[in-house]
């Protein structure tokens, strides 16, 4: 048998229940496991995945809403050598169609109000709530005593999130996903002693790769939620078993947005961290001011590099709101122009990174392989600036860049613009096709009472640069997004482009 040396996401698992047997692990409305009950169900779900035929390479997709289950089905395919194919239970037709067939899954792992959903010819196994599901096959499966993993083996395809082109599955091996969880816990200061909720997706990697496993790293008690339930979050802080909270600024807005938030009894929430898309910083102030004592933590990154890339801590927060930190522990970040040439600090350029973290490349696309990794470098698509002292802030993506009249305008400068208005609830900004501007700064936006077309526009006029101001401004009643809560600015703009 070949030696194992522990860098493993299972092997995180199996130490803090070596460590803390009997410490509370994970809690899913009414049941509860404790580290030692949760490395034995890992291990005999392991066992019973192998037993289904499945071999060490194997692609196992994994199509469910929030769980203990869906947890044990990944940490039990990490033990057993298969690669794990989160996929966004939002997903149907052709969209999830494209997912399992491009993974190559040979079984999913389905809840059952999703089963039916999945092409006809894959295998499926129920995660839970059903006879004959995973958890179903725990008491009578046998331990798993098969070979450890290796380090430098894929146990996971994170699949980008398709916000500009068809979804890559970046493969993840053991040792970059372990790499991220270090990173993670001194970036973010996480500690056995906090009471983390967990509620964003766990098929997204920032939930489920920057704080449920490195909760789990650090021996913490964590709860796992079925969705971010306002009533059941804030019931949770003030009873307080929760004092540690990860949320997309989607639903930091929706949380500050309560008729209820101003009078509940949120000071046992000690550590609030925001992420998976941009914060807007009129935003951000209005969540600082209302909670004065609650730690800020900015996290940012991609899918490829774990995801976590960049930090910005509650003491940097003041004078750079718009700032997403500097680089993590294993991650090594540089701003460069086309040619992959360093740009000035306060110059725009493309973020690129080389760490231990990042991905092996695209499952089966060389082409897009080779295009993102460049003279040993991972070629991020966000543009940003980098300051004197190392912090990073982004200004857009690279394909979210609109080009007006031959000026290049960020989107999300206009987009802070819009939000310090009363009126907007939400705003995104994309470029339309235009014949005089080639592209024309257009603003879809969540009203908030009823806030007119001029109104907005004089009043981004008066804190931008004229060009930059929107030439229209689209009222809609929601804004097209993804399960993490990034907005899709291309379904924006293939729908309204063409109108």
């Amino acid at each position: 048998m070949r030696p194992g040396h522990g860098s493993t996401v299972d092997g995180v698992l199996r130490r803090s229940a070596r460590r803390t047997p009997a410490r509370v692990a994970v809690e899913y409305r009414d049941r509860r496991w404790t580290y030692q009950e949760l490395d034995d169900a890992v291990s005999r779900a392991a066992s019973a995945l192998l037993g289904r035929g499945l071999a060490p390479g194997d692609r196992v997709g994994a199509y469910g809403h929030n769980s203990d289950a869906y947890l044990i089905g990944f940490l039990a395919c990490a033990r057993a050598g298969l690669v794990h194919v989160p996929v966004n239970q939002n997903l149907t037709g052709d969209d999830l169609d494209y997912l399992v067939r491009q993974s190559g899954s040979s079984l999913v792992l389905a809840d059952p109000d999703l089963a039916g959903r999945l092409p006809g010819p894959v295998p499926v196994l129920p995660l839970r709530d059903t006879g004959g599901s995973l958890l179903d096959l725990l008491p009578s499966a046998p331990p798993h005593e098969g070979p450890e993993a290796r380090g430098e083996d894929l146990v996971q395809l994170l699949y980008t999130s398709g916000t500009t082109a068809l979804p890559k599955g970046a493969m993840m091996t053991h040792r970059a996903l372990v790499h991220e969880y270090l990173s993670a816990v001194t970036a973010l200061d996480l500690s056995a002693g906090d009471r983390p909720a967990h509620a964003l997706p766990l098929y997204h990697s920032a939930q489920m790769h920057v704080f449920l496993l490195p909760y789990l790293a650090v021996g913490a008690t964590n709860i796992i939620l079925d969705g971010p339930d306002g009533d059941r979050l804030f019931d949770l802080i003030e009873a307080g078993r929760v004092d540690s909270l990860f949320a997309p600024p989607t639903v930091w807005i929706g949380l500050a947005g309560r008729p209820d938030f101003a009078a509940r009894d949120l000071d046992g929430l000690r550590k609030a961290y925001y992420g998976a898309s941009v914060m807007p910083v009129p935003v951000l102030e209005r969540l600082r001011a209302r909670l004065p004592r609650l730690a800020f933590y900015n996290c940012f990154g991609q899918s490829e590099i774990g995801p976590l890339a960049t930090v910005l801590g509650p003491d940097e927060h003041e004078g750079r709101l718009d700032s997403c930190g500097r680089p993590v522990l294993f991650v090594d970040a540089r701003v460069v122009d086309e040619d992959g040439e360093d740009v000035p600090d306060g110059t725009p350029g493309e973020i690129v990174y080389r760490s231990p973290q990042l991905c092996e490349g695209y499952w089966d696309k060389p082409e897009e392989t080779a295009a993102a990794f460049r003279d040993g470098w991972f070629r991020s698509g966000d543009l940003a600036v980098r300051d004197a002292d190392g912090y990073f802030t982004v200004v857009d993506r690279v394909k979210d860049v609109i080009n007006s009249g031959g000026v290049l305008v960020a989107s999300r400068q206009v987009e802070d613009a819009l939000y310090t208005h009363d009126g907007v609830a939400e705003a995104a900004v994309v470029g339309l096709p235009d014949e005089k501007w080639i592209e024309a700064i257009t603003a879809f936006v969540v009203p908030r009472g009823e806030p007119t077309e001029a109104e907005l526009i004089a009043h981004a006029r008066e804190r931008l640069t004229s060009f930059k101001a929107p030439k229209r401004v689209v009222f809609v009643e929601a804004l097209p997004r993804n399960a993490s809560g990034k907005i899709l600015k291309r379904e924006l703009r293939d729908r309204f482009g063409t109108a």
